[in-house]
């Protein structure tokens, strides 16, 4: 795999890969080295879509590259993407046992603990990965963002139009937290301990007299915990896991202490 600057400017590179009908591995590794760059990004924020394009290149390169060999600490791995070098994660804590895939970005200040960061994904500056957090391929992490242990943050990277999970900046996730299927938390949420989120989860406002809101979106400031709606099916009756939004967060130019009296307020547990 080259991991030398692609002699392409993202503009050149992009008009290349949508004309691609090769699948050309030459073009799939020139994106894969802009991501790992952070030049470049399976989703753009400002009109919040998806860069197909980039989401294609990626899932190109799979299927004609070779296995490499490669060595972290007394580990030894073998993949088709090598792990990210120093050279990429300047200004990262990076503990002993965090893996992040070469095609991710993690900003300054960001903490990872042992965890995973799979290719496409970024994360935010001062952001923390706690320990065994995964986060999934094009996930977009926020700054300030806490994941925490055993959180698991989805990888969406086919279709290649498909929304990856988007984790807004000052959001906050307990432990066991799980977001998939292209997810949006809006920034400053706090998730509980356990909540479960995919794109057709029932999520009930409950200072809003139980109202249902839309399906695979969290508001901003949101407290959410686990809940169950019912659900009849012939004679049987089930509780069904749904999303109950307790309260929310105020505003505070102190997101720590904002934080932990929301936490404190709703006895949320993390």
């Amino acid at each position: 795999m080259n991991l030398k600057r692609p002699k392409y400017s993202i503009e050149k590179l992009k008009s290349l890969v949508e004309k691609d009908s090769t699948n050309s591995k030459k073009l799939s590794a020139a994106v894969l080295w802009y991501l790992n760059q952070g030049a470049l990004s399976v989703w753009n924020a400002e009109e919040k879509t998806v860069n197909v394009w980039v989401k294609q290149a990626i899932l190109n390169f799979f299927p004609s590259a070779s296995l490499l060999s490669m060595n972290a600490g007394v580990f030894q791995y073998l993949d088709k993407l090598p792990i990210k070098s120093r050279t990429t994660l300047k200004g990262v804590r990076v503990v002993p046992g965090a893996i992040v895939r070469y095609g991710s970005f993690v900003e300054k200040g960001a903490i990872l603990m042992p965890s995973f960061i799979n290719v496409g994904a970024r994360v935010g500056a001062r952001s923390m990965v706690d320990t065994w957090a995964t986060v999934g391929s094009c996930a977009q992490i926020g700054e300030d963002v806490h994941l925490s242990g055993g959180v698991g943050i989805g990888g969406v990277l086919e279709p290649a139009q498909a929304r990856p999970v988007i984790i807004g900046s000052g959001a906050f996730l307990g432990s066991r937290a799980i977001v998939v299927e292209g997810v949006e938390i809006s920034p400053r949420a706090v998730l509980g301990a356990g909540v479960v989120l995919t794109s057709t989860t029932k999520i009930f406002d409950l200072t809003e007299n139980g109202k249902q809101l839309k399906s695979g979106f969290i508001p901003e400031n949101a407290v959410v915990i686990s809940g169950t709606s019912p659900k009849k099916v012939g004679d049987l009756e089930f509780g069904m896991p749904c999303a109950l939004i307790v309260g929310h967060r105020k505003e505070s130019t102190d997101l720590k202490t904002s934080l932990n009296n929301a936490l404190r307020e709703h006895s949320v547990a993390v």
